[in-house]
């Protein structure tokens, strides 16, 4: 058996923090953010570790689950997948920015006429992908709105329930929609 010379790891943690740092500017929720972070950040980790918007779910961590989902510009994306570097300049759009509990924005409120959630921890995902959907101004049919929302897992099972939620929102035509 031969041995092989393997890189020993950094003597500290010290050693390991040493990765370049990055300033990102960007929109978040309506609102101009400037933050200092390690360049290898995600989006979801900035969001959640240094702006303290903790609506954004980490799931998987490997885009698999859609907790993650973020509008960007408008655009669904999966924020466990994106690097927070790669969002200057953007406007990002999370959970927190579409309303509050006096009010909530219409997917809100029929995720919870049609109990559209059982443990909530997929709830801001379902949502923010059901925004971008919805933004897509074209007609719905159920079987679109499961297959456009086939990126989101519910550990719980209430698929049906969140189809009925879109569906329902869907028929509004007046419902506030990301810009582009």
């Amino acid at each position: 058996m031969s041995n092989i010379d393997l890189p020993s790891p950094p003597a500290s943690s010290a050693a390991r923090s040493m990765a370049a740092s990055i300033s990102t500017s960007v929109r978040v929720n309506d609102s101009a953010v400037t933050v200092v972070h390690d360049c290898r950040m995600t989006l979801l980790d900035l969001l959640r570790d240094e702006l303290t918007l903790t609506g954004t779910k980490k799931g998987c961590d490997h885009g698999q689950c859609g907790a993650c989902t973020v509008l960007i510009d408008g655009q669904r994306v999966l924020s466990c997948l994106t690097l927070a570097a790669t969002v200057a300049g953007r406007s990002v759009q999370t959970i927190e920015g579409i309303g509050d509990p006096d009010h909530p924005h219409p997917l809100q409120a029929a995720f919870i006429e049609h109990d559209a959630f059982q443990c909530g921890f997929c709830t801001p995902g379902q949502i923010m992908s059901a925004i971008a959907l919805l933004g897509q101004r074209r007609p719905l049919t159920k079987e679109m709105i499961k297959e456009q929302m086939s990126g989101n897992l519910c550990r719980c099972g209430a698929y049906n329930n969140i189809v009925d939620a879109i569906l329902k929102v869907a028929q509004n035509a007046s419902v506030p929609i990301p810009s582009r």
